[in-house]
């Protein structure tokens, strides 16, 4: 296929967001708790590891968010990687408005900020540093403390716009361990 020719118009924010859609992502909710709030959670689909030694994770916020100040004045903030039945917890914190993690079924943490019972991993970071990026920041956590639930199910994804799951069946005929998602 051949590329598209370069068009001499300003550029589209919108079109540009659509193909990033484009990209299959986890989804992940951060907690985090400061002086001046309660625990409150935001979800993300910007989460991925950076460094394993020293074990460090990242993911970006809009500057504008009204939970920017309280995750970027935090001493550290929870990752929970959300399974398929996590779609409506997703869901409320995605938006503005609600930000409480009030009625949302939660574990305690060494850290402080709770993680989302039935999450596939979490991720206990301290605040390494924050970058601003454009419209956003990056925040770069390093993990102190972390598990993994492997009896969670599958993974919440989002594919352009929308939440979905991954297919997890039987390993094809001839390929002992692999799932028709695991490549050759």
């Amino acid at each position: 296929m051949d590329a598209p020719e370069p068009v001499d118009a300003p550029f589209d924010s919108k079109a540009f967001r659509d193909a990033l859609g484009h990209f299959p992502t986890g989804i992940a909710v951060m907690t985090a708790a400061t002086a001046e709030t309660s625990h409150l959670g935001i979800t993300v689909n910007s989460f991925t590891s950076v460094s394993l030694d020293p074990p460090l994770v990242l993911w970006c916020i809009d500057r504008r968010s009204r939970r920017y100040p309280a995750f970027a004045g935090a001493p550290g903030f929870t990752v929970s990687i959300l399974a398929s039945g996590h779609k409506a917890v997703s869901a409320r914190l995605a938006g503005a408005g609600e930000h409480s993690l009030d009625g949302i079924a939660l574990i305690p943490t060494a850290l402080g900020p709770p993680a989302l019972a039935d999450s596939l991993a979490v991720f206990e970071c301290a605040l390494e540093s924050v970058q601003e990026a454009g419209d956003h920041a990056i925040l770069i956590g390093r993990v102190l403390r972390f598990w993994r639930n492997d009896a969670a199910g599958a993974p919440l994804v989002y594919f352009r716009g929308r939440y979905g799951a991954l297919a997890q069946g039987d390993p094809p005929e001839g390929v002992v361990g692999r799932r028709a998602t695991d490549g050759k």
